[in-house]
């Protein structure tokens, strides 16, 4: 099941996908990019809802970016509300453990896989 967070008006609001709803290939392969891998640990390391788009420092441009945020969406992994002209994103770590357990923290364990 989506659902939608009420946006600023500029631009349409993000489509979230449930945890619930996500097939376990769908959140392997979410989490199977090194750019999603980064975004999905710098989420942890922050507070809900305090990082904007642009506070991610990866190695792709504005628009890959972009599309690695809607993979993250579509897997469940990812909510995002706009608040003016910033999109604020926060892990959904609790949905998706309750959905498959043990996966983030697997994703999360810091390794020496560049």
């Amino acid at each position: 099941m989506s659902d939608q967070t009420g946006g600023g008006g500029h631009r349409p609001a993000p489509v979230h996908t449930h945890p619930d709803d996500v097939p376990l290939l769908t959140a392997l392969s979410a989490l199977a990019d090194p750019v999603r891998i980064q975004l999905v640990r710098d989420l942890a390391s922050h507070p809900d809802w305090t990082l904007s788009c642009s506070n991610f420092d990866v190695p792709v441009g504005r628009a890959a970016k972009s599309h690695h945020f809607a993979v993250l969406r579509d897997a469940g992994l990812v909510e995002q509300r706009d608040q003016g002209p910033k999109r604020l994103n926060r892990l959904r770590r609790q949905e998706f453990d309750a959905r498959f357990p043990g996966l983030l923290d697997l994703t999360l364990r810091a390794d020496d896989t560049a």
